[in-house]
């Protein structure tokens, strides 16, 4: 994580800045992770691979696997997508977790039966967990790493903040929470049982929210010059949405991150760095 500070820092001028654009962060990124792969391949022979298991037919799954394939294309990862029903899921995973060909596996979320993903996560190799979803895993989870990236990308100063994450579920809130915590941050969680949300938020110097409900944060829930970082994602009239309300983006204070090319690009980078990171121990 340091590093990933030193690294934003020395690249990215961020004064007046008032979108956190992952997108022009992850290009950096990504062009490091390409000359680190193109090492394990000629220094060791080691060809990295991610496999993904989907369960369902969900236009926003869909979309992420796809951005993952162009992803892991580009930096020469191969990516293998099995589309199976969820009760072959068990056996599959014993499979990929004996290959030592797959250095990485992710059990994309949600599953057609979600009763059952505590049990099914468990059973990923926490050495092949790049997804960071079984108790016992190796890395961190992608989407919690990748804010962290950002808001350090952008020099967002959290000391002495009122930070608020809107949301605790297993992907994000919960383990951002986490990390937070660990770093000796102020953190207050709100989710559907807080009774006045827009009290919460107007009391807040950093709002995170991962709630995947459309629409959530209104212009008037905003203390003025807060950042607003939207890590949700949810499917709308067929359309890809977040958790911030389009009216938000016309407040000129804020600093938010945009409505595509936040979040997403960077938790992708922080997919396949997990990814390296297995494939390295390999190597190793």
């Amino acid at each position: 994580f340091k590093a990933f500070c030193v690294l934003f820092h020395s690249l990215v001028k961020c004064k007046d800045m008032k979108l956190l654009n992952g997108r022009e962060l992850a290009g950096y990124i990504k062009e490091r992770q390409a000359h680190q792969v193109r090492g394990l391949r000629q220094a060791h022979g080691v060809l990295p691979k991610l496999a993904i298991i989907v369960t369902v037919d969900n236009p926003v799954i869909d979309l992420y696997v796809r951005l993952k394939q162009k992803y892991g294309a580009d930096i020469l990862i191969d990516v293998d997508v099995h589309r199976v029903p969820q009760t072959e899921v068990k056996s599959l995973v014993a499979k990929l977790n004996a290959d030592p060909s797959v250095h990485g596996i992710i059990l994309q979320l949600p599953l057609a039966d979600p009763s059952q993903t505590e049990e099914l996560v468990a059973l990923v190799d926490p050495a092949k967990d790049v997804d960071g979803l079984n108790p016992k895993t190796q890395f961190d989870p992608a989407t919690p790493m990748a804010i962290m990236w950002l808001l350090a990308g952008y020099n967002v100063d959290l000391r002495g903040k009122e930070i608020l994450l809107i949301g605790r579920g297993k992907l994000v809130g919960a383990p951002l929470e986490k990390m937070l915590q660990a770093s000796d941050l102020t953190v207050s969680v709100a989710d559907r049982a807080t009774a006045d949300l827009a009290a919460a938020t107007q009391a807040a110097d950093v709002i995170i929210t991962a709630t995947g409900s459309p629409a959530i944060l209104y212009p008037d829930m905003i203390k003025e010059g807060a950042v607003v970082v939207d890590a949700g994602v949810a499917s709308e009239d067929g359309k890809t949405v977040g958790d911030v309300a389009p009216e938000v983006y016309n407040r000129q204070d804020l600093t938010i991150t945009p409505p595509k090319g936040g979040v997403g690009p960077l938790t992708v980078c922080a997919l396949f760095d997990n990814v390296i990171r297995a494939a390295r121990a390999k190597a190793n």
